[in-house]
Formats: C-alpha cells, sequence, structure tokens
C-alpha cells in the first residue's frame, strides 16, 4: 500500500493541532509585525527594537533548560493549555493599552518579557508534545515537517493581513485579533483524546536533570554541531526581523504595506521551504538541508541589504525564508528522530535555547550595530557570517555522518 504524501494528517489529535495552531499563529506574526512598527513609531528607534526583540526571548536563553525538565517530568498536553490561556491575556492586555491609546514603549518590554516566560515553558512543550500526536513513529518526521510549514504558512499570511490592518485601522485591532485567535488553539486541545500522562523521568534534582540534558547533547558530536550552528545562525542571521522596518521606511521609502510585503515574501520563502521538507520521505540526506540552510540564509542577507529597489529586497526576502526554515525544521527534524524518549523534552529545550534563546542577544547586537554602522551594513556583516558557518559545518558533515550511521542502522532508518 503505498504511504500518504502527509501521513502525520491521518491522526485525529494531529489534525486538531494543525487547524489550532494555524490559526492562532497567524495572529501571532501579525502581532509580531505590529509591535515592531508600533516600537518604531513611537521611537525611531533601532536600539528599541533591539531592545523589545531582546525582552521577548531573553527567558528562553535562561529558563528554556528547565522548561525543558518541567516538561520531561509533567503532562505536555495540561502545560500547552496553561500557556496558551496566559498568552491569551497577555495579548489581550496588548490590545486594551493600545486601543485606549495610553501604550507606552515601557509596557510593551514588560509584556514582551511576560510571553518571553511563557514560551520558555511553552516551546519546549509544544515541541516534545507532537510525538504524542502521530499514531505511527515513522509519521514523526513528516509532522515535524507540517508543523514547520505551518508556522511559516501563517509567517506568509500573518504579516501580509498585519500591514494591511495596521495601515487600514491600526496596530491594536492586529493585537485584539491574535488575542482572540487563542480561542481555536484552546478549543483545539480540550477537543483532543490524550493518552494519560506516563512520567519516564526519574524524581530527582532539577539541576541534575538540567546538567544530565547538556551532557547528552554536548558529549555527542552530531547534536552539539547542530546545536552550536542554531545558535551561530539564530544570533546573526535573524536580525533582520527587527532591521526590516527601518529598511522599509529609510531605504526603500515605503510604510506599514512595504514591511508587510517584505515579510510575506520570507514566508513564501519559507512555505516553499517547509513544504518541500513535509513531502520528504525520509530523514536520510537531512545533513545536507542543514549546512546548506545557513548559505542560502547568507546569500538573501547579503542582497538584501545592498537592494534599494524593492522587487530586488522582496526576491532576497524569498531566500532569507527558505534558509530560515530550512535550518530550523531540518535541524529540528534530525533531534527529534535521534533523541532518547527520557531526554525528549531537555533536547528540545536545549533547542529552544539555541534557537529562540540566542535570538534576543542577536536582536539587541543587532540594534547596537545599527546604531553605529546602520542597518544595510549590520545585515551585511550578518548575510557574509551565514556563509561562513555554512562552510565551517559543511567541512565537518563527513565526519559526522560516519557517527550517525549505527545509530540510523539500529532504529531501521536505512531499512525503509
Amino acid at each position: 500500500m503505498k504511504k500518504p504524501l502527509l501521513p502525520a494528517l491521518r491522526s485525529k489529535n494531529y489534525q486538531l493541532f494543525f487547524a489550532g495552531q494555524g490559526i492562532s499563529l497567524i495572529g501571532t506574526w501579525m502581532t509580531q509585525l505590529a509591535t515592531i512598527w508600533l516600537v518604531y513609531d513611537l521611537t525611531h528607534s533601532a536600539l528599541m527594537l533591539g531592545v523589545v526583540g531582546f525582552s521577548s526571548q531573553i527567558p528562553s536563553f535562561f529558563l528554556a533548560p528547565f522548561g525543558g525538565v518541567f516538561v520531561d517530568r509533567f503532562s505536555r498536553y495540561r502545560t500547552l493549555i496553561g500557556t496558551q490561556i496566559l498568552a491569551m491575556i497577555q495579548s489581550l492586555t496588548l490590545a486594551a493599552l493600545a486601543l485606549t491609546g495610553v501604550i507606552q514603549v515601557w509596557q510593551i518590554i514588560a509584556l514582551s518579557l511576560f510571553q518571553g516566560f511563557i514560551n520558555a515553558l511553552d516551546a519546549p512543550a509544544r515541541q516534545a508534545f507532537v510525538p504524542e500526536l502521530v499514531e505511527s513513529r515513522e509519521d514523526l518526521a513528516n509532522a515535524i515537517a507540517i508543523n514547520s510549514t505551518m508556522v511559516n504558512g501563517a509567517r506568509l499570511i500573518g504579516p501580509a493581513i498585519g500591514g494591511l490592518l495596521i495601515a487600514g485601522v491600526g496596530v491594536a485591532y492586529c493585537f485584539l485579533i491574535d488575542g482572540l485567535s487563542y480561542i481555536a488553539v484552546i478549543a483545539a486541545l480540550l477537543a483532543m483524546k490524550v493518552k494519560p500522562w506516563k512520567n519516564s523521568v526519574t524524581d530527582g534534582n532539577p539541576l541534575q536533570k538540567v546538567k544530565e540534558g547538556f551532557v547528552y547533547a554536548f558529549s555527542f558530536p552530531p547534536i552539539r554541531a547542530v546545536l552550536l550552528l542554531s545558535a551561530l545562525v539564530s544570533l546573526l542571521g535573524l536580525q533582520n526581523t527587527i532591521l526590516v522596518p527601518i529598511i522599509a521606511e529609510k531605504v526603500l521609502k515605503g510604510g506599514a504595506e512595504t514591511l508587510g510585503f517584505l515579510m510575506a515574501a520570507s514566508g513564501v520563502g519559507a512555505l516553499s521551504g517547509g513544504i518541500y521538507l513535509a513531502t520528504r520521505q525520509t530523514i536520510l540526506g537531512i545533513g545536507k538541508f542543514i549546512a546548506l540552510a545557513p548559505a542560502i540564509l547568507g546569500i538573501g542577507l547579503v542582497s538584501f541589504s545592498l537592494s534599494r529597489f524593492l522587487p530586488l529586497s522582496l526576491f532576497s526576502m524569498l531566500f532569507v525564508g527558505l534558509g530560515t526554515i530550512l535550518q530550523i525544521a531540518a535541524s529540528n527534524t534530525f533531534l527529534q528522530t535521534i533523541v532518547e524518549e527520557d531526554k525528549r523534552g531537555r533536547l528540545m529545550s536545549l533547542y529552544t535555547m539555541s534557537f529562540l534563546g540566542m535570538i534576543p542577544i542577536g536582536n539587541l547586537l543587532g540594534g547596537v550595530l545599527a546604531n553605529h554602522i546602520g542597518a544595510t551594513n549590520t545585515l551585511l556583516f550578518d548575510g557574509i557570517a551565514c556563509i561562513v558557518f555554512s562552510i565551517i559545518f559543511s567541512r565537518q558533515l563527513p565526519a559526522l555522518r560516519q557517527i550517525m550511521r549505527p545509530i540510523y542502522e539500529q532504529k531501521g532508518i536505512f531499512n525503509k
């Protein structure tokens, strides 16, 4: 019998997860765009864009390892219901402040910090919950790839709608729609039939469990190499999200619509890469995508930094989005496939730390650099650095493949 193109969607629970998350993520991307536009409108400061970006994600860097220990010990399902309710409260508070016209930058920073605390628990829980949603272990790689495609489909639609809404009715309604969209996620989670949670981790000192997770990840060269590459790409390659508003206004002489189109172009590239990964039938060959992704991202950033022409900038953002999704989804798929079950939450928390946790430091660094050498020069430097990272990882790839071969044989991946 021929295997379906998207086997993960055979699972009812995964269908519910897909539908609820899809609606909510569109709202999330609208809010991200609205937040950076509002901050830039209030301050016209690249540094403040960096500070807001830093505050929204720095908790992931410090707290994600502890979030991973929590996720390995307690129900991921109940954890996600809790984080979605808190995230809804955060978005609706932002909407209320914006609608009443009293919103200030310090409030945005405080609420961004609160969202960061939520994400430090939500991200590893979400990543570790995916295997519980699929009925067959063979469908896991497909589920992860579909998840990434869903995130980036929302990344395409959300900013495009957000840009038009900001121009038409203002940022407050973006926040309001995002807050209401969490109802879809919570309803989908409550509609699931989830097996009772079984704790596979023995009780012990949380710090000891965090240490075990670090030792497990960093003593194994393939995991260590993927986490380090992810951290470096996130540090420099993803600064573009806070610098695009400056490019849209100062370089391309546009407004919120231009910003929305640039973010949507990045989403088109990301969606294309996500769809391709979702339709691959095997994890074999995933290493070449992890190696190639930073180079694609780097080429896109270099081209975007040099462009003064909107169509070329939009074309460049396609490669930025494509490189970003290949890096995120391919790394995630690789790690989720090889991890030992009792360490899944902790490894996913380290992945969250290397990916989401490094973005705030990168945002702050990008804001400072842009303040001194300009946004375009900052993006040019970031692009060149990503290309260098790609070359270094590519040279390590043959040795890493040899280490992985026995594990793939043990899991039966070579026999499929």
